[in-house]
C-alpha cells in the first residue's frame, strides 16, 4: 500500500472515530450521565485518541467560574474572569500579550448567546514537533465536541433551576394559601357594626395581618398588624402571632394583659430579629365602648361626623423590649355612624414617580368623599387611588386596610 492510501486510511479510521466518540457523547448525555463523567468522557478522548498534550477547561455554573478539567500543565494557574473573559473567539494564546496563557496553543470559548458558558485551553505535551500538532489537525472537531458538553451540562443546570424554582413557586403558593386561611373568611354586616378589610401581599406571602374575632353576643375584638420584614419568614412570625392574640384575647378581658403576653410570646420565638406593630381593639356594642391599645402601629381613622381623630395611646412596637416600658389603655364611646379606618404602613408609605408618599392625609380625603358607602367600597375607592397613585410601580410593601362602622 502505497503512501497516498496509508494516509487516506488513516484519515478514514480518524473520522470513525470521531464519529464514534460523538455518538457515545451524545449518548452519555441522553443518559443523563452526571457531570464528571461527562468530563471524563471530555478528557479521554483529547489526551487518548487526539494526543493533546496540555488541557484546562474552565466551566461557569451560573455563579461563579469552576475550573472543572486540568492535564499536563499546573492548575489553577488562570484567573478565567481576569485572563479569559475578554476572548470571544478562537485566538492563538500567542496573539495575547498575557504570560498566564503563553504555554497553550490555542484557547476556544463557548457561548450561549452573548454570554459565555466555557473557555478550553489546549497545547501539546511536547513544544517541538515535526509533524502538524493535533491542535492544528482536530481543531474543530474539538470545538464541537466541547461545545457539545458544556451546552449539555449548561442545560442540566438549567433544568434543575427550573425544578428548583418550580419547587420554590409551588411552596410559595402553598404557603400563600395557608396564610390566606389565617384571615377570618366572613365578617359581619348587620344591625350593629359593618367590617370589610382588603389585603395585598408584595409577594406571594407577607408580613401584614388583620383579624376580626367575636368574642361574645354583645363583644367583639379586631386587630391589624405589620411585622417587619416581607416573604415567608414575615409570614411564619405573623402567623404564631395571629394563634397567641386569638387564644390569649377569650382569655382576658384586659388588653394590657394581652399585649404583654404577645410581647413576651413574640420575644421567645423572634429573638429579637423581627418586630411588630400592631392596633388591638375590643368593641362593645351595647354600650358602644371601644377599648383599643395601638403598639407602635400607623394611627387608625377613626371619622365622627367631619372629625378625624387618630387612635394613638397605647404602646411601643411589640418584640423590642422584655418588658414594655409603659402601656395606655384607651376607652371612647362611639357615637352612631362613627367609622374607623386601619392601615398598614405600605398604604400611607407608597410612593409615586415623584417619589413623594400616599400619605393619611389621601385616606381621610377619600374617607370624607365616601363616607355613606358600604365599608368595602370605601376600602375599594382608597386602593384604587393608590393604584392609580403609584402608576406602574408595583406595590413597594404589603398592604392591609380594615375597616369598620359602627352603626
Amino acid at each position: 500500500m502505497n503512501k497516498s492510501n496509508q494516509n487516506i486510511k488513516k484519515r478514514l479510521q480518524l473520522g470513525k472515530l470521531k464519529l464514534s466518540k460523538l455518538l457515545e457523547l451524545t449518548k452519555a448525555i441522553n443518559n443523563n450521565l452526571p457531570q464528571d463523567d461527562l468530563f471524563k468522557i471530555y478528557k479521554e478522548v483529547l489526551v487518548d485518541d487526539l494526543n493533546i498534550g496540555k488541557i484546562l477547561l474552565y466551566n461557569y455554573d451560573g455563579e461563579k467560574w469552576n475550573q472543572e478539567l486540568c492535564f499536563g500543565t499546573e492548575c489553577n494557574i488562570i484567573n478565567a474572569e481576569k485572563d479569559l473573559l475578554g476572548i470571544s473567539e478562537i485566538v492563538s494564546s500567542q496573539s495575547i500579550n498575557n504570560p498566564n496563557l503563553q504555554e497553550f496553543d490555542v484557547i476556544i470559548p463557548v457561548f450561549h448567546k452573548s454570554h459565555p458558558l466555557a473557555y478550553v485551553l489546549i497545547g501539546d505535551l511536547i513544544g517541538e514537533k515535526i509533524e502538524v500538532s493535533p491542535i492544528i489537525k482536530h481543531l474543530t472537531f474539538i470545538q464541537t465536541f466541547t461545545n457539545l458538553i458544556v451546552v449539555a451540562i449548561e442545560n442540566k443546570r438549567l433544568y434543575k433551576k427550573n425544578l428548583k424554582q418550580i419547587a420554590i413557586e409551588k411552596e410559595m403558593e402553598l404557603a400563600s394559601e395557608m396564610q390566606t386561611m389565617l384571615f377570618p373568611d366572613k365578617l359581619p354586616n348587620n344591625n350593629e357594626i359593618e367590617v370589610a378589610a382588603k389585603y395585598i401581599p408584595h409577594h406571594m406571602v407577607g408580613g401584614d395581618y388583620y383579624d376580626f374575632i367575636q368574642l361574645n353576643r354583645d363583644e367583639i375584638a379586631f386587630c391589624i398588624a405589620d411585622v417587619s420584614g416581607k416573604g415567608v419568614s414575615a409570614a411564619l412570625i405573623m402567623s404564631n402571632f395571629q394563634a397567641s392574640l386569638r387564644s390569649l384575647i377569650k382569655r382576658t378581658s384586659s388588653l394590657t394583659e394581652l399585649v404583654t403576653e404577645l410581647n413576651c410570646n413574640l420575644i421567645s420565638s423572634a429573638k429579637r430579629e423581627k418586630f411588630i406593630t400592631a392596633f388591638i381593639g375590643k368593641y362593645n356594642c351595647t354600650t358602644r365602648n371601644l377599648q383599643f391599645i395601638n403598639a407602635g402601629h400607623n394611627p387608625p381613622l377613626l371619622l365622627i361626623g367631619h372629625q378625624f381623630k387618630e387612635l394613638t395611646e397605647g404602646c411601643t412596637i411589640l418584640g423590642m423590649f422584655e418588658q414594655l416600658p409603659s402601656i395606655t389603655e384607651k376607652n371612647i364611646k362611639i357615637p352612631k355612624n362613627g367609622v374607623l379606618m386601619c392601615f398598614t404602613d405600605g398604604v400611607t408609605e407608597e410612593i409615586d414617580v415623584n417619589n413623594e408618599e400616599f400619605s393619611t392625609q389621601s385616606i381621610e380625603k377619600i374617607i370624607l368623599s365616601n363616607k355613606s358607602e358600604a365599608i368595602v367600597n370605601i376600602i375599594d375607592h382608597i386602593i384604587y387611588e393608590l393604584n392609580e397613585f403609584k402608576a406602574r410601580n408595583e406595590f413597594s410593601d404589603d398592604v392591609a386596610l380594615l375597616g369598620l362602622r359602627f352603626k
